[in-house]
């Protein structure tokens, strides 16, 4: 069996990592840490990955990566993978797609071609765990050009459920621009930004996906999935209906249109180590009418599966553009 998710084919309409020769792999801007204690150290364990630079060829299996795409769930990013290996030429029968991850129960992370699809798990701090693992992981293999896309769902303010989001700007709760956390004891303030080109080419690959709806928006992110995002049907609640409906309005007139809670840690990492990155998340349901999300499963599988054919209609050109994936 070889490396997971790799394949040798050369085969018309098929991604093929022997088209990157190891001179082009490195041609482009390599993904560096934000640290320059990890050139230094003789090993690195990834822990919450499973993985380590001991025990782990990983310019061998994560050397052609180029997108990181990563969701909550771990059932969705097994799927998104198993999506992109058919839309990708790489499926067939018999094809396995294991969890690189499986010796933790933390994360789980799958490959195909140059496309990673890992789970991130819910709110700011799993994120940035995966995060810090999954940045020191392409380092150490020595990858490219990369781009990281959450993939994920939303509530949505004033957007029909279903709309899809495409992140112009992560802000907190209070709408400003920035990720906070204590580092040493210190408030430590980084700006929110994520790639405008890069928003604005999902943005042109949307026009070409026409059956639902997707906006360029303001995204807040929150700490909390109840009282963070004024829900009143949390176990704890200390204000009103229409204390909620005054802060969603505000927050809709600042620009946003959708919560979730990753996108900061997100914008704030990658940008820190040079990473180009988006979040494009599908809204459940329009927070301004509710609070529960009440859809059919059916329904709300198929809002899951609008952000993922986006981002592998993205992906897909960004290949063809490249000469990585034949028409």
């Amino acid at each position: 069996m070889g490396t997971p998710g790799t394949s040798t084919t050369a085969a018309t309409g098929l991604w093929c990592s022997a088209n990157l020769s190891p001179s082009s792999r490195d041609s482009g801007h390599l993904v560096q840490p934000a640290n320059p204690n990890v050139a230094t150290m003789p090993e690195d364990v990834l822990y919450h990955l499973s993985l380590s630079t001991s025990t782990h060829d990983l310019p061998a299996m994560f050397g052609d990566v180029k997108f990181v795409c990563v969701g909550g769930s771990p059932t969705r990013m097994e799927a998104f993978a198993k999506y992109m290996a058919k839309e990708l030429g790489l499926d067939h029968p018999g094809a396995e797609y294991p969890n690189i991850c499986a010796g933790t129960d933390r994360y789980a992370m799958f490959k195909v071609g140059p496309v990673l699809s890992v789970s991130h798990g819910i709110g700011i701090p799993s994120t940035s765990v995966m995060l810090h693992e999954v940045i020191k992981l392409l380092y150490h293999a020595r990858c490219s050009d990369v781009t990281v896309i959450r993939i994920g769902t939303s509530g949505g303010i004033g957007l029909e459920p279903g709309s899809v989001v495409v992140t112009q700007q992560a802000v907190d709760a209070s709408f400003s621009p920035v990720f906070e956390q204590m580092v040493l004891g210190k408030r430590v303030v980084q700006r929110t930004d994520l790639d405008q080109e890069l928003a604005q080419e999902l943005m042109q690959c949307a026009t070409d996906l026409p059956e639902f709806p997707t906006v360029l928006a303001k995204t807040m992110c929150t700490s909390d999935f109840y009282e963070g995002q004024g829900r009143l049907d949390g176990a704890l609640c200390s204000y009103t209906e229409k204390d909620k409906q005054e802060y969603l309005r505000a927050a809709h007139a600042a620009g946003v249109r959708n919560i979730e809670m990753e996108s900061s840690v997100l914008a704030a990492m990658c940008s820190a180590c040079g990473i180009p990155v988006a979040v494009v998340c599908v809204t459940l349901l329009n927070r301004l009418d509710g609070d529960q999300v009440s859809s059919p499963h059916d329904v709300l599988v198929k809002y899951q599966q609008r952000p993922q054919r986006l981002v592998s209609h993205f992906i897909k050109k960004r290949l063809a553009a490249t000469g990585t994936l034949k028409a």
